[in-house]
């Protein structure tokens, strides 16, 4: 999966077709956005949109809402992020328009969303993908090498120290501290940490005996706080710290781990992530235009990271109005448009979709439409 910016004009194309889609019918059409105003060409939209969810997204949807707005006077999209499981109960609830979250929805909660949401239920549509940092604050170190199991005994608690003899073995030469190891999680329902626990239960089932989850397990001791900017403020404050975040909010701030893969070490980085994605294979049981997506943490091709996220706005298949559905198809074909997904990667250093991915996210966001 690679970014590729070249086809833009191809890309501005689709998507002012579904843009101009979306908009018919609607009273909110006011007129056309010039190409290039961060929405591609296109019928404008006015409203308010809400939506609530994925810290880890925060700094694309900075980005994403500002251009947004700007290509279209009068529309507003307000985010809280609040966390993914926030997210994905305000979407199922119906007290947000959209969620985002760095994990799709479960079962039951897919079965929820077809009360909600009509009976194709809701949609997850993968808009952001990075990889997760394994970050540390060790004083004149900015980088370890870390296998799949000794990660898991870090965050179980079962290593003390950062001298500890399993991990000197896997950093020959480098001087380690014989500094307490401070493992910290978030208190919040997190798809990072769905993510993570995911990994480290795939990677290191004799070491991670609990189930992924986005709720840290009750049972381990150490540090947690609030959202990925809590974790990471709580680990910059405290050496010997280590947590797992959203790389774009550590980078520059924090020591990074590489991963090992097969027999090598993979340096984190938004083309390692994709390459991760790539391997991954869609949900079962879920409707045709649904795009969850079961990532492969095992893994081992080259150059692959696995510890990653693909984070999600999960929307309705149906609304109840037709100006919401002009609103959400409008700005959900922005987010995953090469635009979009420039301007993510810009802010938050995320990979963009691939070409094959945002044909399908188009595809999908297309076949939204009012409850009948």
């Amino acid at each position: 999966m690679k970014a590729h910016f070249g086809r833009h004009a191809a890309i501005a194309v689709i998507a002012a077709g579904a843009l101009a889609l979306s908009a018919c019918g609607s009273d909110n059409a006011t007129g056309t956005a010039p190409a290039g105003n961060g929405t591609s060409a296109g019928p404008k939209v006015t409203g308010t949109l809400t939506g609530i969810g994925s810290s880890a997204q925060g700094a694309a949807m900075d980005a994403w809402k500002t251009s947004f707005a700007a290509a279209n006077q009068g529309a507003t999209v307000q985010y809280s992020p609040d966390g993914s499981g926030a997210g994905r109960k305000a979407l199922l609830d119906g007290s947000a328009q959209f969620g985002g979250s760095d994990a799709y929805l479960k079962d039951d909660e897919y079965a929820t969303s077809q009360k909600t949401c009509g009976p194709d239920g809701a949609l997850n549509i993968p808009v952001y993908i990075s990889p997760i940092a394994i970050a540390f604050n060790l004083p004149g170190l900015t980088e370890l090498k870390l296998d799949a199991p000794t990660v898991a005994k870090i965050f179980r608690g079962e290593i003390a120290t950062w001298n500890d003899a399993s991990i000197a073995a896997l950093n020959p030469g480098v001087t380690l501290p014989d500094l307490k190891v401070t493992p910290v999680n978030r208190s919040d329902d997190s798809g990072t940490t769905t993510n993570f626990t995911d990994y480290l239960a795939a990677a290191a089932p004799e070491v991670w005996t609990d189930k992924a989850s986005g709720v840290w397990p009750a049972t381990l001791q150490g540090e947690n706080a609030k959202g990925t900017s809590g974790v990471v403020k709580t680990v910059t404050d405290t050496p010997g710290a280590v947590t797992y975040a959203d790389d774009s909010a550590v980078s520059g701030k924090l020591g990074v781990a590489q991963i090992k893969v097969g027999e090598t070490f993979t340096k984190i980085s938004a083309d390692a992530a994709a390459k991760a994605v790539d391997a991954g294979k869609p949900v079962e049981g879920r409707s045709a235009n649904d795009l969850s997506i079961k990532l492969d943490r095992k893994t081992s091709a080259e150059g692959a990271y696995p510890v990653v996220l693909v984070s999600f706005h999960i929307v309705c298949s149906t609304y109840a109005s037709q100006e919401t559905v002009d609103l959400v198809k409008a700005f959900e074909t922005y987010v995953v448009s090469e635009e979009g997904q420039k301007a993510a990667a810009d802010a938050a250093k995320s990979a963009p979709l691939s070409a094959e991915l945002q044909d399908k996210a188009l595809k999908t966001i297309e076949s939204i439409k009012v409850k009948s």
